[in-house]
């Protein structure tokens, strides 16, 4: 079983090495392109055979062949995309004595000529493209004054180049000549022909692999930039999402936020309407040296017992305070009465005891300038003699 295993996993990581090794190789290189049009010049030699019985002894070289030792034969020509190319060709050659020229045997070297045109058509442009093998066949017209004798020539052309490089290659070829006319007895005749070529003014496209690997890289990159545009979609629908999830909470936050700014602003403009009403009552004031409640302040805290009744959930404190006059130990226990009294005073009227807080302060909280070291008239001394009353709670 772990055999199996180990053996699963190789496969699938040499799988994933086939694929990155493919995908790396995915490009258009050098040897995707090919050479769609040009200009061919040549240069080589050429051998005719005008024996008469062409096809008896087409390769009895020796005897129906001619050839000479130099340089025999120009060319050039203009190829183009479609695979038609158009070549001109000058030859010149010498049927040498004793070969048989007409089924005849010659008793003298006789010197040829031929001028001809011809039109091309190259095969790969059928078969596909070989690489360095480009076969083709043509047709032309040609004037040759060949065995001393001139004549118009109807040509038929097969033959291959091989290419070293883009500029550089080798051509091969058979050219058939049927004699335009059959006066003075001239007679058919066929040149073969090899040698250099060079290529110029190159225009160079895409091979069928190189066009079918573009297709390719062009159907995967489409794939790859659907999948990025998939998943940008997929990514600005997310966006999206969250942002209007954010929205909605940031409203949702703003309006929790607003509603609760309104509510205190509510308990404060009411806090503010108990507090107001509070103070327009006043404070409870005592004569000096008494924490009886007088007739003025009972008018205070009945008020003040209608407000507590009016809002059930009012919470007071009330804080009682001394002039400076007497000591502080005195005061203190003066202030603990007057605070006491108040709040007896408000639980007779039907207060409940939880609503009021009491703190008293003796002569610490002094509204004005009458401290032990100032004298103060009795009016300013009876400002300080009160009880005051503080919102807890509404």
């Amino acid at each position: 079983m772990m055999k199996t295993s180990k053996l699963l996993t190789f496969l699938v990581l040499l799988g994933f090495g086939f694929s990155a090794f493919a995908q790396d190789e995915l490009q258009i290189t050098s040897k995707d392109s090919i050479v769609q049009s040009s200009w061919i010049v040549g240069v080589g030699l050429n051998a005719v055979d005008d024996s008469g019985n062409v096809f008896d002894g087409i390769f009895n070289v020796g005897q129906e062949w001619n050839i000479v030792p130099y340089p025999s034969r120009v060319s050039i020509g203009r190829y183009f995309k479609n695979g038609l190319g158009v070549e001109a060709i000058g030859s010149y050659n010498r049927y040498m004595k004793g070969n048989t020229i007409d089924e005849e045997i010659i008793l003298e070297d006789i010197p040829y000529y031929a001028f001809d045109g011809r039109v091309t058509y190259d095969i790969n442009k059928i078969i596909g493209q070989t690489g360095w093998f480009d076969p083709y066949i043509g047709v032309g017209v040609g004037y040759t004054d060949a065995n001393n004798e001139g004549r118009g020539t109807y040509n038929a052309v097969v033959g291959f180049r091989t290419w070293f490089s883009d500029r550089w290659g080798l051509d091969f070829n058979s050219t058939g000549k049927w004699a335009m006319t059959t006066s003075n007895e001239v007679t058919n005749h066929i040149q073969h022909a090899a040698g250099v070529v060079y290529q110029f003014g190159i225009e160079k496209g895409l091979s069928k692999r190189g066009e079918e690997k573009l297709a390719l890289m062009a159907a995967i990159e489409k794939e790859k930039q659907r999948q990025r545009d998939s998943i940008n979609e997929v990514n600005r629908l997310k966006e999206e999402a969250l942002l209007a999830a954010q929205l909605k909470k940031q409203k949702e936050e703003d309006a929790l936020a607003a509603a609760e700014r309104e509510r205190l602003d509510e308990l404060n403009r009411k806090k503010q309407a108990i507090k107001s009403r509070i103070e327009q009552l006043g404070n409870v004031y005592f004569d000096l040296n008494s924490s009886y409640v007088n007739n003025d302040s009972k008018k205070v805290l009945d008020a003040m017992a209608e407000i507590f009744e009016e809002i059930p959930t009012l919470k007071l404190k009330v804080t009682s305070h001394t002039d400076s006059r007497g000591t502080s130990t005195y005061n203190d226990w003066l202030s603990e009465r007057r605070v006491t009294r108040t709040k007896e005073y408000l639980l007779s009227k039907g207060v409940a005891p939880e609503r009021i807080m009491t703190e008293a302060f003796g002569e610490q909280r002094l509204l004005n300038e009458c401290d032990d070291n100032t004298y103060c008239p009795a009016e300013k001394h009876a400002v300080n003699r009160r009880s005051e009353f503080e919102v807890v709670e509404f």
